[in-house]
């Protein structure tokens, strides 16, 4: 299962790129919204892009289908590779179908069950996102949301990858892997939180000390 940064912080993401464990990055405008407002999105955008060159979802904040349209012109100027992101309402979708016969991917964002992602399957979405962290906070299984989903794509053979959003911990991203799910686009805090283990460090720290108690045997005898 591929891994993304789900983050607008260059300095994070320039981070996560440098430990070679990401494919790519999501971003949302509520993300954006977190950094520098004096920051130019355009620039910031292009600089996560040449940062990391591999997948970049960028999400329209327009509501109607010709609104979406001509924001996804506008990003697709910016990089030709963008995906672009589109929230799962009906004009979104018809938004998708568009682009999808101009061979413009798409991101499918805001899917909280297994039947809207496989409407936006037949809609031609590249990606379908499903929020797992946030149906578990309305008291939901978001787990059963990607078990579903994985298994229609089982059964049917659908091409949409599956991405599972909104993680909350490094065990969803363990459940989402072992469901079935192409993609997990992960906070920046989980992705550190992924990579650590007490039992590693308390590990590394005894070959560490056991390696400076040989060191000055060695020197002791060597006097």
């Amino acid at each position: 299962m591929q891994l993304y940064v789900d983050s607008a912080n260059i300095a994070d993401i320039r981070h996560a790129a440098s430990l070679g464990i990401i494919s790519g990055v999501t971003t949302n405008p509520s993300l954006l919204a977190k950094e520098d407002p004096s920051l130019d999105i355009r620039s910031l955008i292009l600089d996560i892009h040449k940062t990391v060159g591999g997948h970049l979802s960028v999400e329209v904040v327009s509501t109607d289908t010709d609104g979406m349209l001509r924001e996804a012109d506008e990003i697709l100027s910016w990089f030709p590779d963008a995906t672009i992101k589109i929230p799962m309402i009906p004009a979104g979708l018809a938004a998708v179908k568009s682009l999808s016969r101009q061979e413009v991917p798409t991101n499918v964002t805001l899917i909280f069950s297994a039947a809207q992602a496989l409407a936006a399957n037949n809609a031609g979405a590249t990606y379908v996102s499903l929020f797992l962290g946030r149906l578990d906070d309305v008291a939901t299984d978001g787990l059963q949301a990607i078990e579903d989903t994985c298994e229609i794509w089982d059964v049917h053979g659908l091409e949409s990858q599956i991405i599972a959003a909104s993680i909350r911990h490094p065990i969803h991203v363990l459940q989402c892997a072992k469901a079935g799910a192409h993609i997990a686009t992960v906070p920046y805090k989980v992705l550190l939180q992924m990579i650590k283990h007490p039992l590693t460090d308390s590990g590394l720290q005894s070959f560490l000390n056991d390696y400076e108690k040989m060191k000055n045997e060695k020197e002791k005898l060597s006097r």
